[in-house]
């Protein structure tokens, strides 16, 4: 961790809704002029696309079918860590980007499902922000989670989560129901061993329960609102968290657990604004102090 060069991670896995915990960050980033570096996870994948499909057909064929990005072996983890290890100590480093459609081929001059070359990430940044799989991992190799000075994770619940990945991949990528379960079964081993223990390293975890049938993800017609769920947060440490004052401005909330609280879905927005604006400001107000 650095005072000097902070670091925000938000951690979920594919179709959690971390993009949308994103754009809420981005608010609070303008509202209060912060000059934030934004890197995505999937800038870290080992493979491009079609590389990535070569690569699953060779494992399959030799009797991996759950290779897959959730895994280590499919990432560039030494070189996440790198870029941390870095940023952290000099406010520096070196990314790239995946170009996930042709509205970025354009922007980026190359096709889709391929990377940028790696360059030097701007001088002069307030913050380095993270989106994606793995912002909190550890393994026999890496610590990413030990370098972050605000980790946060998004986890619906798991029948929502596979709605929500459905639901995204077959309206923007033209693909099957069944072929996104076959892309979920085949992650699931990662998504256990590598995913879900990021959540027990975050300091504040959003998750949205849905309070409509979600119990056959498969014919699910539409993904349940926000309105149509409750957000259950959770505080690592509650200390110093005034739970009042949050519960005060939340409306029909309530707390479940002593580090709990329990809010209405379409209040999310809000119950992030005021979670983390106070401790972003934290963390400037320690990087001016250190300069």
């Amino acid at each position: 961790m650095s005072i000097k060069h902070p670091i925000i991670a938000v951690t979920g896995s594919s179709g959690a809704g971390t993009t949308s915990i994103t754009k809420s960050f981005q608010h609070i980033f303008r509202r209060e002029k912060i000059n934030a570096e934004i890197i995505k996870g999937d800038s870290f994948h080992r493979y491009d696309r079609g590389a990535m499909q070569a690569k699953m057909d060779e494992e399959t064929a030799a009797g991996n079918h759950n290779f897959s990005h959730f895994g280590p072996e499919a990432n560039l983890l030494e070189n996440l860590e790198g870029l941390f290890r870095e940023y952290g100590a000099t406010g520096r480093g070196k990314s790239r980007h995946y170009i996930h459609d042709e509205e970025e081929a354009k922007l980026y001059g190359a096709a889709p499902g391929t990377f940028t070359e790696w360059h030097p990430i701007p001088e002069n940044t307030d913050l380095l922000f993270y989106e994606g799989l793995h912002g909190v991992i550890k393994t026999n190799k890496v610590d990413i989670g030990s370098h972050v000075d605000l980790r946060v994770g998004v986890v619906p619940i798991i029948n929502l989560e596979w709605i929500q990945k459905i639901h995204r991949d077959k309206a923007l990528r033209g693909y099957s129901t069944e072929a996104v379960m076959d892309t979920i079964l085949r992650r699931m081993p990662d998504y256990v061993h590598y995913i879900c223990p990021q959540f027990s390293k975050t300091h504040v975890n959003f998750q949205r329960v849905p309070t409509v049938d979600t119990s056959n993800p498969l014919i699910a017609r539409d993904i349940p609102s926000l309105d149509e769920s409750f957000l259950v947060i959770r505080f690592s440490n509650p200390k110093g968290i005034d739970f009042p004052y949050l519960l005060s401005m939340l409306d029909n909330s309530f707390m479940s657990r002593p580090n709990s609280i329990v809010c209405p879905g379409g209040k999310m927005e809000l119950a992030m604004q005021i979670i983390f604006t106070p401790m972003i400001m934290q963390l400037m107000d320690k990087k001016r102090r250190a300069r």
